[in-house]
């Protein structure tokens, strides 16, 4: 028995409706039994035969009302079913303990969206692909890696978590040592986490802002703790994830079979990204001639979260259509 969700029927979402297409939310289940709450986005002109159809999630941290169904309904207008949907223990998602991130629960989230696309009327089978912004991307290219049904990956403005959580960004905390002491305060919080009945948070981006943040703090801020993409569901709007999350994080890298995905990927990053070498390192291990990397001249690490002007959606599209064919 799969647990009823209550889900918001207003629109409450970052980003404008669109008048050209339809939207209503839906709920799926992944093999753990957790039930997955998502928005389906499906162009409001008729289309003959089944349409391509695209899972999206992201970024980490974030609900599938902020970028993830910004992308979602904008390939819809392009003619995709899209699906925008918030992994387990977050967002309207069931699931318990809340705010919990795991590589392989949310690897399997993508792929339960892709066993829903695959029996809808609308949906051609064939033609699934999936985008995975920010910390998803690297989840979408872990689930490229292991789920043979996905004909296609774009990977936006992506984040290896567990190359982050483990090493420090820019590799700059590589050490046994380093790793040692971040494992001992983990464990130590989960015998606080048990004594108290709960799970402490990790804290979701700073607020107040300080002078002296650095800019891809400074870059977060912007987007997640003001009118621009602030969600009351948003992780890192407030509290942000349960702080022994990063436990598995430091033992399971998520990229460690990327070299032997088949289908086609696309890794769109922006120039001035502090997060750039994940895409291009990621790039660098991928085989194939289906492959493509795009950096976005200029754009930062949040530009591609919901700057239309700058996304390349035009580019994500051929990229899509080209090899969902």
């Amino acid at each position: 028995m799969y647990e009823t969700l209550h889900l918001e029927t207003e629109w409450d979402k970052t980003f404008p409706e669109s008048s050209r297409v339809t939207h209503k939310k839906i709920t799926f289940h992944n093999r753990y039994g957790i039930t997955l709450a998502a928005d389906l986005y499906e162009p409001q002109e008729g289309v003959m035969g089944k349409r391509p159809a695209l899972a999206v999630c992201g970024p980490f941290g974030a609900v599938k009302e902020q970028a993830a169904g910004l992308y979602a309904q904008t390939m819809a207008e392009r003619g995709f079913t899209a699906i925008a949907f918030d992994p387990s223990f977050t967002g309207e998602s069931s699931g318990f303990p809340r705010y919990v991130a795991s590589p392989d629960i949310n690897t399997e989230d993508f792929q339960a969206a892709v066993d829903f696309l695959s029996v809808q009327d609308t949906v051609d089978p064939k033609r699934i692909g999936i985008i995975g912004i920010c910390g998803w991307g690297g989840m979408a290219l872990n689930a490229a890696a292991i789920d043979t049904r996905i004909q296609a990956t774009v990977a936006v403005t992506m984040y290896d978590m567990t190359r982050v959580i483990a090493k420090g960004y820019f590799d700059a905390e590589d050490s046994a040592e380093l790793r040692y002491e971040k494992r001992k305060a983990l464990n130590a919080q989960r015998i606080e986490d048990y004594k108290n009945g709960s799970y402490a948070r990790a804290g979701g981006v700073v607020d107040p802002l300080p002078e002296d943040a650095p800019f891809f703090v400074k870059d977060y801020y912007d987007y997640y703790k003001t009118s621009r993409g602030y969600h009351k569901r948003s992780l890192n709007s407030n509290d942000g994830w349960n702080s022994t999350s990063a436990l598995s994080f430091l033992n399971m890298p998520i990229l460690q079979y990327s070299t032997e995905i088949r289908s086609a990927v696309l890794l769109v990053h922006g120039e001035k990204a502090h997060s750039c070498y994940f895409s291009r390192d990621a790039f660098e291990k991928l085989s194939g001639d289906n492959k493509k990397l795009m950096i976005v001249p200029g754009a930062v690490h949040t530009d591609l979260y919901d700057r239309t002007e700058i996304i390349p959606f035009n580019a994500i599209t051929a990229f899509l259509m080209e090899q969902m064919q």
